[in-house]
């Protein structure tokens, strides 16, 4: 099963990743690899990320008290120390208004949350592609009653060259109408939200129920269909394997793999064991110590 899980992901071995390459694999179908950062959210550790294989880095503003000044500090030192492409969830689809402001702060990718209409997929591909434009002009561009000329169309394509639009597909009303959800206007990916969708079916955090497993490789065929990227967010090396590899067979290629302090205690809790398991052995493989009553007796002969 590892070896089939293996042969059905395209990867690349990254180099320096940036939102472009990020936003031409998700619509090519070739992996992108990358976790939550929750437990390292510090500039001053950020250096070690240049030694991870990782493609991008996800921040959450929608569940985690970061602060514009945070967010700005991270994308940047991420995306210029380390060469990973930084990803920003924002905290509403009805706020455009901070899709702006987190592209300002250094973002390339958005994540806009629990996406159901289609008016809130063209609101943040327009926050998206046309910024800095806001306001009326925007507006009037979304309902097609403005055009841009062939000069503004260059410069707003050049300005947001790394900026790509990931919506969050996270309940049954959503999943029903994802075909207009993702054709509505640009989408360059599909982020799976399995806490809310399973929530969402009655089925609450049951990640393995066949219903959920089912639905989740359903919406990914019908991404790839339209060449949109599309993952979902969960430990994946740590459910059954067969599911893995019938998401990834399916086209499963926005990997986004736990969370960052998750990871850590995993790999320190391996190593802790691992020594643990070598004093052991060797306390035990050590030639016990004669005791006092030979020690005297051996004195007295």
């Amino acid at each position: 099963m590892d070896h089939l899980v293996t042969t059905t992901l395209k990867y690349t071995k990254r180099k320096f990743m940036k939102g472009s390459e990020i936003r031409k694999r998700l619509h090519s179908g070739e992996c992108v690899i990358g976790t939550h950062i929750t437990g390292l959210p510090n500039p001053n550790v950020t250096s070690l990320a240049a030694g991870m294989e990782l493609d991008f880095a996800f921040f959450c503003t929608e569940h985690l008290p970061l602060d514009r000044n945070e967010i700005s500090l991270l994308c940047r030192y991420y995306a210029q120390q380390a060469g990973v492409s930084p990803i920003v969830r924002v905290p509403s689809a009805d706020d455009t208004a901070s899709i702006a402001t987190t592209l300002d702060a250094g973002a390339d990718g958005i994540i806009v949350p629990y996406i159901e209409t289609e008016h809130q997929v063209r609101q943040a591909s327009a926050a998206i592609r046309y910024r800095p434009i806001k306001g009326q002009i925007q507006q009037e561009l979304i309902e097609g009653q403005r055009s841009l000329s062939l000069k503004m169309e260059t410069y707003l394509e050049d300005f947001n060259r790394d900026n790509y639009l990931i919506i969050g597909i996270e309940s049954v009303p959503a999943i029903k109408k994802l075909e207009a959800l993702i054709t509505a206007a640009p989408v360059d990916g599909v982020f799976l939200g399995p806490h809310d969708i399973t929530v969402s079916m009655g089925i609450p955090e049951e990640y393995s129920h066949p219903d959920f497993v089912q639905a989740v490789e359903d919406i990914i065929l019908r991404c790839r269909r339209n060449n949109v990227g599309v993952g979902i967010h969960l430990p994946l090396l740590q459910i059954d394997p067969e599911i893995l590899a019938k998401w990834t067979g399916a086209g499963m290629n926005f990997l986004i793999n736990g969370t960052d302090i998750a990871i850590l205690r995993e790999a320190m809790n391996s190593q802790i064991r691992r020594l643990r398991d070598f004093t052991q052995t060797s306390t035990s493989q050590e030639p016990k110590p004669e005791s006092t009553h030979k020690q005297a007796k051996t004195c007295i002969v």
